[in-house]
Order: C-alpha cells, then sequence, then structure tokens
C-alpha cells in the first residue's frame, strides 16, 4: 500500500499515545474544514491524509480497547465529507471531538 505518511506508517505513529493521534487526526480534519471553501482540491487531499491517520490509529494494536469509537468516527467522518450526513454531523460538532485531543495534548 503506499501511504502519504510514509514516515508515520513505518512506525513512528505507534510511538504517539493515542491522545496524540487523535490529536493530528483532528488537525487533518479541521484542515479539511477551513479549505473546503477556499481549495476543493486541497481540501480533498487534507480528508485523505485525516483518514490515512485514522486507518494508522485504527491499525495500532494498542488503541483495541478504543476500536469500536475509532471506526465510528471513520464512519462518521466519511459520511459527512463523502457521504449524505445521514448523522446530522456539522463543523461545529466535529471540531468540538478533535479539539478535545489537542487539549488533551498540550496538557
Amino acid at each position: 500500500m503506499s501511504y502519504i505518511h510514509k514516515e508515520l506508517a513505518d512506525g513512528r505513529w505507534l510511538e504517539l499515545t493515542l491522545i496524540e493521534q487523535m490529536a493530528n487526526v483532528g488537525s487533518e480534519v479541521i484542515r479539511t474544514f477551513n479549505l473546503k471553501n477556499k481549495n476543493v482540491n486541497y481540501s480533498c487531499a487534507s480528508f485523505e491524509r485525516a483518514m490515512e491517520l485514522l486507518e494508522l490509529t485504527i491499525a495500532d494494536r494498542k488503541n483495541i480497547s478504543r476500536l469500536r469509537e475509532l471506526t465510528r468516527v471513520k464512519e462518521v467522518l466519511a459520511d459527512y465529507f463523502a457521504g449524505d450526513n445521514i448523522y446530522g454531523s456539522t463543523d461545529e460538532s466535529m471540531e468540538n471531538y478533535f479539539l478535545a485531543f489537542n487539549y488533551a495534548a498540550r496538557l
């Protein structure tokens, strides 16, 4: 498989805590929001990076106890950005979810 984040996929991602991993995913998600009305191509690229980082987080064995939440986050993100938004997500609700990880990672 070809990765956008080759260095992270080669093992560096596994060194991060779940909070740090989700804060990084959140950064890409928020970047996707910020770009969606400015540059669709950049927004799509940012979404792809967010999904890749989320996949790496799901594959990390230390996160096995959070697998249900992680796969649901992936489902909701895909639904919001590429689907019909059946969950009724908003930019604000997504930002609130991910900003909590950014805050915790800074502590």
